[in-house]
């Protein structure tokens, strides 16, 4: 009898105790992302789309920059034959403690020619050459300091054409 009531002061003392943080499994995910928000993230955002239709206002507008200001764009009269070319710029955005390297693709000219056939092999040939780099950079036997230059997001922009 006098065993029980020893058990019992010991569990209610127990229960008083304000629980203390400790290393464990329970604080695995809390430590990941203290370690992810310090070291930042990278993010890569593709936009693809015919002139015209907004793909670098959009960016502008939402990222607060100015992605060409050193570009003049010539007027009609001298403009030059259109190529689809990939556009890269990067800019470092901190907010709320957190930074995020953002990577932004531009593909000025995708299908502004009559035959768009094959429009799409120079941005195809972009994203296959980022996965290459990285599966390179990941075999390697130091991995010190990976760029993650992958697409993660594509945004197509279709022209508002009034056919259908």
């Amino acid at each position: 009898m006098n065993f029980t009531k020893k058990w019992k002061v010991m569990d209610s003392v127990n229960s008083e105790k304000p629980r203390v943080n400790y290393v464990g499994y329970a604080s695995l995910p809390n430590q990941v992302f203290r370690k992810a928000v310090k070291r930042g993230f990278q993010f890569t955002l593709m936009v693809v789309g015919q002139s015209g239709l907004g793909k670098s206002t959009l960016l502008n507008s939402l990222f607060l920059t100015n992605l060409y200001e050193d570009s003049v764009y010539p007027g009609s009269p001298i403009r030059l034959p259109q190529t689809t070319e990939v556009k890269t710029s990067t800019m470092n955005i901190e907010e709320n403690g957190v930074k995020l390297e953002l990577t932004l693709v531009d593909t000025p000219g995708f299908g502004d020619l009559v035959d768009n056939s094959h429009c799409w092999q120079p941005i195809l040939h972009h994203i296959d050459s980022q996965y290459e780099d990285f599966l390179n950079q990941e075999s390697r036997v130091t991995r010190e300091a990976i760029s993650d230059l992958r697409v993660h997001c594509c945004l197509y922009f279709i022209a508002p054409n009034g056919h259908g």
